[in-house]
């Protein structure tokens, strides 16, 4: 039995398989199963009213899962699927409050990835799969991540290689006439603008956004290790500060650094956006527990940046300016 029969095998047997997506690896339980769903709960510590996305393998599965579809929506799965876009929508009365948090809406996502993909169609249905990590953990983007986050705990995880994209998808909201943008993420704000034709609403917690969804917490992405994101001067200034106090850190920078403080530890990033993403996780994870603090150059507040800056405010526990 290949690996692929193996994790099919699992799924309808409601046992939990870690599956690679592009945009980070997921959790997955039949999501027409309240009891392996339940089980995606249980290992990762996730709130129960925390709602779930239902992966699918494309347009066709749309209405298995969702009512009153709107044409926005239509126009958006066929321009985006599959690919790291999540729609919230109508469910339908089938669909369980496990997967949706007791609300009345479902988000439906079909990811790019040639191996979920091939996953979904050989399953025939829907498969409930959040980050496959401990609820508010660093995302993991390899299947070695999700090995370290859960040992033996998680029966299968199939490897599909580093994640292309590096954060979550997009997630929008079509249950009104307003669309809205809940959670930036692999699909640019302005790409899916140019779709619908008309401007999103960003929100940016439930509270506003009267919803719960994935990603949308204060506190989220977050390594062990306290984060604090500023500007460049800021946060060599704290270095100095608190290397003289005895703190092992590390600073984690764009800009290049003419004058190190002495005894600092530094890595250089990626500058571009995309670069930058989908190596953001991989390097919380390697240097989670390595040092004291991490101190991370903040990103331009530009477009392009929206998805990191929303994670990075999530993860990080201090911003100085």
């Amino acid at each position: 039995m290949n690996d692929l029969d193996h994790a099919i095998a699992l799924l309808r047997q409601g046992e939990l398989v870690a599956i690679p997506t592009e945009t980070v690896y997921g959790l997955a339980a039949d999501a027409a199963n309240p009891e392996a769903v339940a089980k995606i709960f249980a290992l990762k510590g996730r709130p129960s009213d925390h709602p779930l996305i239902v992966h699918i393998a494309g347009t066709a599965q749309l209405d298995d899962w969702a009512i009153d579809i709107p044409a926005d929506a239509r126009r958006l799965a066929e321009a985006f699927w599959p690919g790291p876009l999540t729609l919230i929508l109508k469910r339908q009365p089938h669909v369980s409050d496990s997967v949706t948090g007791g609300q009345g809406t479902v988000g439906l996502r079909a990811p790019a990835h040639p191996l979920a993909h091939a996953l979904l169609q050989q399953f025939g249905g829907g498969l409930a799969a959040p980050s496959a990590n401990r609820f508010g953990h660093v995302s993991p983007t390899t299947a070695q991540h999700v090995r370290d986050e859960f040992g033996a705990e998680c029966p299968l995880v199939l490897d599909g290689g580093a994640s292309p994209v590096g954060v979550e998808s997009t997630i929008v909201s079509l249950v009104d006439e307003t669309p809205k943008l809940l959670r930036p993420g692999g699909i640019a704000r302005e790409a899916i603008e140019a779709v619908l034709g008309r401007t999103l609403e960003h929100h940016q917690s439930n509270k506003t956004a009267k919803i719960r969804a994935s990603g949308l917490l204060d506190s989220h992405y977050a390594p062990r290790t306290p984060l604090v994101l500023g500007t460049l001067p800021a946060l060599l200034d704290d270095a100095t500060r608190r290397m003289a106090a005895g703190e092992r850190v590390l600073i984690l920078h764009r800009t290049p650094i003419d004058a190190l403080p002495a005894g600092a530890h530094h890595q250089q990033l990626a500058a571009d956006a995309a670069h930058f993403a989908r190596e953001l996780y991989a390097l919380l994870r390697r240097h989670d527990h390595q040092h004291d603090v991490l101190l991370m150059e903040a990103p331009p507040q530009t477009p392009e940046w929206l998805a990191v800056n929303d994670r990075l405010k999530r993860a990080a526990t201090a911003r100085l300016e």
